[in-house]
């Protein structure tokens, strides 16, 4: 089976396919996908020294070195005369399992290593978790998975792998020097200048240098925002993301609250999709019960403030089960509850045609939001029919200063410029929407009625 691997890259690889369990199949499909190196600190061009890729000498010799290995069965995908797949007979799983002991730990990383050089990260990954599975005391195959974990953007499990790394092997300096890298990234940076301070060789005085440099800017930012300087904030903490903490949620969460401050909705909600994407249980694990919390809070008024109101009223019910001390669970949570109890209010009065009482619910959830973008819009609609244009542009005009890209709000206010004739304000508005949905039926329709109107309205012909 090693042969074939090192023959036909593209023919036989092993992927795990459950935590005991080894599958040996003709295509990975879907598992060769993006190859992509974004977000990874591993350098495939130096790769002899980035992995450990030595072959035990011994290992074609003792095929039973690890007897009892719980790689459990291995399947071999075949093809009938019919090119479809066929299930493998049931009396070949004991030939099938007695195939996946004598598997060599060591090999399995070296095909390991090979994926990991082509960009094949996952399939990196599910053989790296293969070697572990027969050897999991083995410092180098954790600290290769972590390489591959961390090609793949999942940088939480990835230092979980480089802690048991270190674990096994307290010295081991490459594992030092990717734990303290991810560190950076993830913005601890004074574990990260700990574990670049006993990475020995594998670092260097830059690794160093751009931690300080990270933790000037955090530092930045903790004096600007105690003094309530939203403005420097943002700059401080994009200062700190473009100096190597570019994974950090804590950090982007702290963008994202300072854009809320001063009424930038629209990139508050940027900042948080930038943040790196980690589970809550992933989440609570690295930064604790506490700073998760924190996390959670953010994103639970970013999601009120672009109108997800079920996912914010979410997140902080999370945040408090993980902090029920935190000051601000209780304040965001009566305000998404209040928000979103007003905005189903007047949904429900808008589709009886309930329009002025609809209008007013509407403003009741304002009171606790007033830059509330669907509000906003929802209550331009009401305005809209009742024929009060005017104020229904000016609720638009409030919705599209927090989110330019709210397309909905740009196009209620397109149709309140048309009703009010101010066709060139009208045109503008839908042409911007014709670029963002070119093939929007309605809009190229509504542009087109405008341009004549404007054209009528100049006297041409």
């Amino acid at each position: 089976m090693i042969a074939d691997h090192q023959k036909s890259k593209g023919s036989n690889t092993l992927v795990r396919a459950s935590s005991s369990n080894v599958m040996l199949i003709g295509n990975l499909g879907n598992l060769r996908q993006g190859g992509g190196n974004t977000g990874s600190t591993a350098n495939t061009n130096t790769y002899e020294q980035f992995f450990e890729t030595s072959l035990s000498s011994s290992s074609s010799k003792q095929p039973n070195k690890y007897p009892n290995s719980v790689m459990g069965n291995v399947v071999k995908k075949q093809n009938d005369d019919s090119n479809h797949d066929r299930a493998v007979p049931a009396q070949d799983a004991s030939l099938c399992r007695a195939l996946s002991t004598r598997m060599d730990p060591e090999t399995l990383k070296m095909m390991g290593n090979e994926d990991y050089k082509s960009g094949n990260f996952a399939e990196a990954l599910a053989l790296y978790d293969a070697a572990i599975s027969i050897d999991p005391n083995k410092a180098s195959y954790r600290s290769n998975k972590s390489a591959a974990l961390t090609a793949l953007g999942r940088l939480l499990e990835a230092v979980f792998e480089c802690r048991e790394a270190i674990r096994i092997e307290p010295r081991y300096h490459r594992a030092h020097h990717r734990l303290a890298t991810l560190y950076l990234r993830l913005g601890e940076v004074e574990k990260a200048i700990y574990h670049y301070k006993h990475a020995g060789p594998e670092a260097d005085q830059i690794d160093i240098a751009k931690c300080k440099n990270v933790q000037g800017h955090l530092n930045k930012c903790t004096d600007v925002k105690r003094m309530r300087d939203w403005n420097s904030l943002i700059k401080e903490t994009a200062a700190a993301i473009s100096a190597g903490a570019d994974s950090a949620p804590s950090i982007y969460a702290l963008q994202a609250e300072a854009l809320l401050k001063v009424h930038r909705h629209q990139e508050a909600d940027e900042a948080m999709e930038n943040g790196s994407k980690f589970s809550v249980d992933d989440c609570t694990k690295f930064f604790g019960p506490i700073g998760n919390a924190n996390l959670l809070v953010v994103q639970a008024q970013v999601n009120l403030a672009v109108g997800r109101f079920d996912d914010a009223l979410a997140a902080v019910q999370k945040a408090a089960k993980l902090d029920s001390n935190n000051k601000e669970v209780n304040p965001v949570m009566r305000r998404a509850r209040a928000v979103a109890a007003a905005r189903s209010n007047g949904n429900e009065l808008f589709k009886a045609s309930r329009f002025s009482e609809a209008s007013v619910a509407y403003g009741e959830g304002l009171e606790h939001d007033p830059y509330n973008s669907v509000l906003l819009c929802n209550r331009a609609a009401c305005r809209s029919k009742l024929g009060q244009y005017e104020k229904a542009v000016e609720d638009c005009n409030s919705a599209l200063n927090v989110r330019p890209k709210y397309s909905k709000a740009r196009l209620r206010r397109a149709n309140c410029y048309a009703k009010l004739e101010r066709w060139e304000s009208s045109i503008k508005d839908y042409e911007i929407l014709q670029r963002e949905s070119p093939e929007d039926e309605e809009v190229i329709k509504a542009l087109q009625e405008a341009q004549a109107q404007l054209k009528k309205k100049h006297g041409g012909s």
